[in-house]
């Protein structure tokens, strides 16, 4: 029978139930601890009668460890950013680590939010969709907290990163383009801050340049949809329209679909080629089937958190910038060129050494 108890049950209360030192309460509670089957079947015995919980708080007092690594995510109206939190929150759980959450502005700035972050004594930081002031950056370093900057970079590389080669799958997307044969380009972008964003049109733009391609519209989409329609509303009502657009990411590309087919009865890919980046779930289903540069998450996840947990446990924080290799999942959305596109794990996908 459960036992009466008033206030919080401590683990001197447990070890006294079960019979056992103090210390073995601290060790079977602790993941990775030495302590003998029987032992640890007595101290989680009493620790049911009493209702006993660990303080993570208290032991993150007594270790220096609170075992808690900060997320800072914002854009979740873009469906990568959610498939991402999954997959973070996951892996950490994994290691017996807990994700907490806090969300960025818009304008991808984390510095007003950095106070409430080191508040928590967090053991690491991610940041996703969002940049870090390289003043900030220098200060956690100081502070000893590694930072793990996901889909995002810094010119100065004092954190550590994990991408995809954003250029060089956009120049994979320009080469495709080229080979299905089209002759008016556009790059719809995202934030103009954005790493990501600049490497991905310095890519498209870099690779229509080298085969002789001059009249390139850009316009910003900036990642929301809003801009985005606007955006799509002006290049399809100019009067040489583009007959191919990329957009710096799925979410923007959706909606530029939607616009183009829904506002100005364009066919996709008759009239007009759709490319987005990042593959996220909508990009499969059949009433867009978009063509789209993979962002692998679980692979650019398991980079992220091999950096942080390396940071954390060696107490050594050297910057380390990961490129994690994607591919050109080609699907409806865009016309196809005679040569290039392969079969593979079910996938059609472009191959841009066979492009001459």
């Amino acid at each position: 029978m459960k036992r009466k108890t008033f206030g919080p049950v401590t683990s001197q209360q447990v070890a006294q139930i079960a019979g056992v030192s103090q210390s073995a309460v601290s060790r079977t509670f602790t993941p990775g601890a030495s302590i003998s089957p029987a032992t640890r079947e007595k101290v989680l015995k009493a620790a049911r009668e009493l209702g006993y919980r660990p303080n993570a708080i208290a032991r993150s007092l007594n270790t220096a460890r609170s075992r808690i690594v900060g997320v800072v995510m914002s854009y979740f109206d873009n469906q990568f950013y959610p498939q991402v939190l999954e997959a973070l929150a996951q892996k950490l759980d994994e290691l017996n680590y807990h994700l907490l959450l806090f969300v960025g502005d818009r304008d991808g700035n984390v510095d007003r939010i950095f106070d409430q972050i080191m508040q928590y004594r967090v053991d690491g930081i991610v940041l996703a969709s969002v940049s870090l002031s390289v003043e900030l950056s220098e200060e956690c370093v100081a502070a000893g907290i590694p930072v793990v900057l996901f889909n995002r970079s810094e010119e100065n590389a004092t954190a550590s990163s994990v991408n995809t080669d954003n250029e060089a799958a956009a120049r994979n997307i320009a080469e495709f383009l080229l080979a299905g044969q089209h002759q008016r380009f556009a790059y719809v972008a995202g934030l103009a801050d954005s790493s990501a964003n600049l490497a991905r049109q310095k890519g498209f733009i870099t690779a229509l340049q080298s085969h002789g391609v001059k009249d390139i519209r850009v316009v910003q989409g900036d990642y929301d949809a809003q801009k985005t329609a606007q955006a799509a509303g002006e290049l399809f009502s100019s009067p040489q329209p583009p007959d191919a657009i990329f957009a710096a990411n799925d979410h923007m590309a959706l909606m530029i679909m939607d616009i183009a087919r829904y506002e100005f009865g364009l066919r996709i890919p008759e009239d007009l080629s759709v490319i987005g980046y990042d593959d996220t779930g909508p990009s499969g289903w059949p009433s867009y089937a978009l063509t789209s540069a993979s962002q692998p998450v679980e692979a650019m996840v398991s980079a992220t958190i091999g950096l942080l947990m390396k940071q954390i446990e060696s107490e050594n924080i050297e910057p380390e910038q990961v490129v994690v290799p994607g591919v050109l999942v080609v699907r409806h959305s865009a016309r196809r060129p005679q040569f290039g596109v392969i079969e593979k794990d079910g996938l059609c996908l472009f191959q841009p050494q066979e492009v001459e």
